[in-house]
């Protein structure tokens, strides 16, 4: 049965990533028909809307998506609604894409591009599961007001309901029972009544999961102990703020952000795939981002919502090959290795494959 997939490019580098994550899809010779459309500042531009109806119903169509990325300074003056990051966080809700699963691996090959000492993050392999479609980003009341001594005060509310937080938890014990069983709740419950809540919660679906450890820990402290000690995490489960902060401190683990996939999962596994990284407006054009987030993040659809599980496999097998034969785009580039671009990094994984 033949897979529909949307492809989403966005702003910036998306159209430059989303190409080669194509083509590398097409040389999978799967039975998979792909549609594009337009979404945050290229949709504002073209529509005057970040997520034009059309996106949207293409999306709801399709059995997954792949997105490049959104935004960019040449849309920052406009109004909050008309934002290329609104069509991102309406797409997200529209359809109901609340689990976000961002996988933190360490490719050998890159040991010497990561921030820190080759011997604390050699090996590292962690999964952030963070919820995507609530918190602070969508509570309401949200805004800017003019006080009566004529300050302007930005205000915004941080809510989490029960069944928000158990049905995130779930994913992420899940996701534990198929690691190495351990999982470390992330919260503020020191200061944040909300996050209080969200420590009960946890600790109760605690007992349905017997076979995974839960721990957990303060998000300051989580913060530090990513630095200090990476290793000792398998998963993470966080809200939507301190998922957003968390993982893109986690990339970083990792030699570049520029490696990392992600998956926006909803309750039936349908979901939207893309890089971690933002649409790097100053090397739009110029063959310098590197595919391989977007490629991996292929890998991730293929595996969550397309059921094909070898043809996962063999993308990431033709990744590792690639850095075994020393190219690298810019941002993980070391001594001894070939620097390569964008168009060039995505034909050497079809060779791979």
């Amino acid at each position: 049965m033949t897979k529909k997939v949307l492809v989403l490019p966005g702003d910036g580098i998306g159209s430059e990533i989303i190409k080669e994550a194509v083509k590398v899809l097409g040389a999978l010779n799967l039975d998979i028909e792909i549609d594009a459309a337009l979404i945050g500042g290229a949709a504002v531009d073209a529509t005057g809307e970040p997520l034009p109806a059309v996106t949207l119903e293409k999306a709801q169509a399709a059995d997954a998506i792949l997105l490049g990325a959104v935004g960019g300074p040449k849309w920052d003056a406009n109004p909050m609604e008309k934002r290329p990051e609104k069509g991102l966080l309406a797409i997200r809700s529209k359809l109901g894409l609340f689990a976000n699963l961002r996988p933190a691996i360490l490719y050998p090959q890159l040991a010497e591009v990561s921030s820190l000492k080759p011997e604390i993050v050699a090996g590292l392999d962690i999964l952030i599961v963070r919820e995507l479609t609530g918190g602070i980003y969508f509570g309401q009341p949200r805004g800017i007001r003019t006080l009566e001594n004529g300050d302007r005060e930005g205000f915004n509310t941080y809510v989490y309901n029960e069944t928000e937080i158990r049905r995130i938890g779930r994913q992420a014990f899940e996701a534990a029972q198929k690691r190495n069983k351990r999982l470390c709740s992330i919260d503020k419950s020191n200061v944040l009544e909300v996050t209080v809540l969200w420590k009960e919660v946890m600790t109760e679906l605690a007992k349905e999961y017997p076979d995974v450890e839960l721990s957990h820990m303060l998000v300051d402290n989580a913060a530090m102990q990513l630095v200090k000690a990476p290793k000792q995490f398998d998963v993470l489960v966080t809200g939507n703020m301190f998922g957003d902060i968390l993982s893109d401190e986690a990339a970083m683990l990792t030699g570049s952000i520029g490696m990392l996939p992600s998956a926006s999962l909803d309750e039936n596994g349908k979901g939207m795939y893309e890089p971690c990284h933002g649409s790097a407006p100053d090397i739009a054009g110029q063959n310098l981002a590197n595919p391989l987030a977007t490629i991996l993040s292929v890998a991730m659809m293929l595996r969550y919502s397309l059921n094909e599980e070898a043809a996962a496999a063999r993308i990431e097998a033709a990744v590792e090959k690639v850095l075994d034969q020393g190219l690298r785009t810019g941002d993980i580039m070391s001594a001894g290795c070939t620097q390569i671009g964008t168009e060039a990094m995505g034909d050497a994984v079809v060779a791979a494959l």
